[in-house]
């Protein structure tokens, strides 16, 4: 089973994962990360590493859009260390979190989860990638889902930001 909240009211602009790290107690420690269809405005090289959408590069003093990766793929130690450094907004994207036995070669089989993917918006609410057993999903700068199999993830979050809604009942 799936456990989903969506939290709209406790920030503005929530999509600082700083947050969503210390309210889960660093649970997403725990996994390895596929992301995908991101796009963060970031403060960091490492940061910025991980936007899928597109990479800035500034030629003659000028933007230049330079292709980015359609996934990246990094533990959960990792992705910690980078948002510990670099705690900047998320626009977008899906982490999606799988148990750290479940190599890339077999993740790789599925198609890759979209920030505008229809699984968190129905009942029931459902992960989008078969394999992974979290996602973090910061969405359109308004809000951020955590979906779980583990529900004592997800009231975490809810205790730590009350005015979580549960996404079965924002469905509805």
């Amino acid at each position: 089973m799936v456990y989903g909240v969506i939290d709209k009211d406790s920030c503005r602009y929530y999509t600082y994962l700083k947050a969503v790290f210390d309210a889960i107690e660093n649970k997403q420690s725990d996994y390895n990360w596929l992301i995908t269809d991101s796009e963060i405005v970031a403060h960091s090289d490492k940061l910025d590493a991980l936007n899928t959408n597109v990479h800035w590069q500034y030629k003659n003093g000028k933007p230049v859009a330079v292709p980015a990766p359609d996934y990246y793929f990094l533990s959960g130690e990792d992705l910690t260390s980078i948002i510990t450094e670099d705690d900047s907004q998320w626009i977008r994207g899906i982490l999606s979190g799988f148990e750290k036995s479940i190599p890339l070669d077999e993740i790789l089989k599925y198609p890759f989860p979209e920030a505008d993917g229809e699984g968190f918006w129905k009942n029931p609410p459902s992960i989008q990638h078969p394999l992974a057993s979290m996602e973090i999903v910061p969405w359109d700068s308004t809000c951020v889902l955590l979906l779980s199999t583990e529900i004592e993830i997800v009231e975490k979050l809810k205790k730590a930001f009350p005015k979580c809604q549960d996404l079965s009942k924002y469905n509805t």
